[in-house]
């Protein structure tokens, strides 16, 4: 039996949402139960803050091999915290297993670990999250705010920031130039 559980799963907003936090957003779902759920927006840039000038910031000391990816606005909740979204070759004592081979960290140490040779393959550095309480994604998505697509790395971890909400939808087989901004129910 399946999980009605989205874990793993990309969140795509649709037109009209409502919030200009959201718009366009592209949201991996990070943790998903019966109680909350909560994301990283994967297609928010922040403008300006590498990942290396961040690491320089906490007087993290890098081996040189830092790439100068952008460190991304993971959602309106708690953005003065940082989250790693990572590959799950790295794992550290208090990463959280995301499905479809990811993991999330919020310690120092994978901040360090960033830095150095033994990095995840592939990882992100976002401020803030987004975040649900008990039932208010579920009702989203019914109200068609949200769809849902499966991850795929590209996706989640590529600096193709301007295409990656077309590209999702375009997994779904969905052209956006099709979609209102109104919503409605048949």
């Amino acid at each position: 039996m399946e999980s009605a559980f989205l874990s793993g799963q990309l969140l795509i907003a649709m037109p009209g949402i409502g919030d200009p936090r959201f718009e366009r957003s592209l949201i991996l779902l990070c943790a998903h139960d019966a109680h909350h759920a909560m994301g990283i927006a994967v297609n928010r840039p922040l403008e300006g803050v590498t990942v290396p000038d961040l690491l320089e910031r906490l007087e993290i000391k890098t081996d040189g091999e830092v790439e100068a990816d952008l460190v991304r606005i993971g959602g309106p909740v708690e953005v003065e915290r940082g989250f790693v979204l990572h590959t799950d070759d790295y794992h550290a004592e208090h990463s959280l297993s995301v499905e479809g081979g990811l993991a999330l960290t919020t310690t120092r140490e994978v901040l360090e670990a960033m830095a150095g040779p033994d990095h995840p393959r592939r990882a992100i550095l976002a401020l803030g999250y987004a975040g649900w309480g008990a039932g208010q994604l579920e009702r989203e998505i019914r109200e068609n705010v949200w769809l849902t697509v499966e991850a795929d790395e590209a996706l989640v971890f590529d600096d193709d920031y301007d295409t990656k909400w077309t590209r999702a939808l375009a997994k779904l087989r969905i052209d956006p130039k099709f979609l209102s901004s109104e919503g409605g129910r048949a």
